[in-house]
């Protein structure tokens, strides 16, 4: 997600002839790169604009709507177009706060003379702009931001637009993800065993002194399964370990997976069917992910054919009920799938939201991170 400096609301993605730009709907903002800025004004002034920000002179205290870092702010009021301008010298971007793009010089564009049209010529050329326009917006809203991204939504899986930006790089995440696909891979050469032996069976939970606690969660039954988990982990893993830290982010991890193993087996302690699987810890990510980012948005393609956005939120509300509905299932005996670790797991992500949200508001508001953000 890219976020506005001013009022830290999520901006919407605009495409224009020369390029895309963002637009805060909240306080009517704009940011630009500077490769679409150096269409648009005079390459004086542009050259300018860019040598001030680069000379070192001028500091600034906003941060960059993309890489979060802190702009430029160059004072154009002596004679300029208008009073400020805010530039990102690491990525490139250009904060306009409102009416300040408005004032700033254009390249000029000599209009050719219009040929008058007939009131059916007329007619028709309003009713093409016009579907051009519903094409146009219903691209920006629906489409993904990258191509690829259409394959997994294909599988029923969501897909995260505007990704916000990060100040560190998701070691942690990353790390975890490797070792979870390097040992289900391993394990998948002779998989009825490792799961019979290393899966944890509600019924023996106390076997291999407790370990299955451990290893049930760096196993999968299949392919689908790890990609399915690996999926979420690094797509709503990154953000949650960027504002939580490593050391908190891992221990999220770690109480929601043992909250999900301990809820699973409550569900039915006589149960012999080894559970396998980091659904239980993930579960705990995604809550964590949809209550901390209430803004995100994520696609999804209904019925294969459409394009639909919605808040995590309101992803996050679905995912319960189907949770539960499978459970309800589950219960009297239709369905394989561990529901109840997801739930106990969903559970600690709530929980840990509802303990930390006050520590990070506070830093926010001062500026001044409460930990030292990783990598999600």
């Amino acid at each position: 997600m890219i976020s506005c400096p001013s009022c830290e609301k999520n901006l919407s993605r605009r495409t224009s002839k020369l390029g895309f730009f963002w637009v805060c709907r909240s306080c009517r903002g704009r940011a630009f790169t500077l490769e679409t800025i150096r269409k648009i004004i005079p390459r004086e002034v542009f050259n300018s604009l860019w040598q001030t920000a680069r000379s070192g002179e001028h500091t600034g205290a906003r941060q960059c709507p993309a890489c979060w870092r802190p702009m430029t702010e160059i004072p154009l009021g002596a004679g300029g177009p208008t009073e400020q301008i805010d530039v990102c010298t690491g990525c490139h971007f250009i904060w306009f706060d409102r009416g300040e793009f408005e004032a700033l010089p254009k390249t000029g564009v000599r209009k050719p003379r219009r040929k008058k049209l007939s009131a059916k010529e007329t007619e028709a050329l309003a009713l093409k702009r016009l579907a051009e326009v519903k094409e146009q917006q219903y691209a920006e809203e629906t489409a993904p931001d990258h191509w690829w991204e259409i394959i997994p939504a294909l599988f029923g899986i969501p897909i995260e637009y505007n990704r916000t930006p990060l100040r560190h790089r998701p070691i942690a995440t990353w790390l975890l993800a490797v070792v979870i696909a390097a040992v289900s891979i391993v394990a998948f050469r002779n998989l009825g065993p490792a799961v019979t032996n290393w899966g944890l069976v509600p019924a023996e939970f106390g076997r291999h002194l407790g370990l299955t606690f451990i290893t049930s969660f760096f196993l999968h039954g299949g392919y689908f399964h790890l990609f399915g988990n690996l999926y979420f982990l690094v797509v709503f893993g990154d953000n949650s370990e960027d504002i939580l830290g490593k050391g908190r982010y891992l221990l999220l991890i770690a109480l929601a997976t043992l909250a999900g193993h301990f809820v699973q087996i409550l569900s039915d302690p006589s149960s012999t069917i080894p559970c396998v699987g980091a659904s239980g810890g993930i579960s705990g990510i995604l809550a964590y992910y949809c209550l901390r980012f209430p803004r995100a948005r994520v696609g999804i393609i209904l019925f294969r054919v459409r394009w639909i956005r919605m808040p995590v939120g309101a992803m996050f509300v679905l995912w319960i009920l189907l949770q539960i509905i499978m459970a309800m299932k589950q219960a009297v005996g239709v369905g394989n799938v561990a529901v109840f670790a997801h739930l106990g797991g969903a559970a600690v992500g709530v929980l840990f939201w509802l303990l930390t949200r006050q520590t990070f508001s506070d830093a926010e508001e001062t500026n001044v991170p409460a930990v030292k953000r990783g990598a999600s």
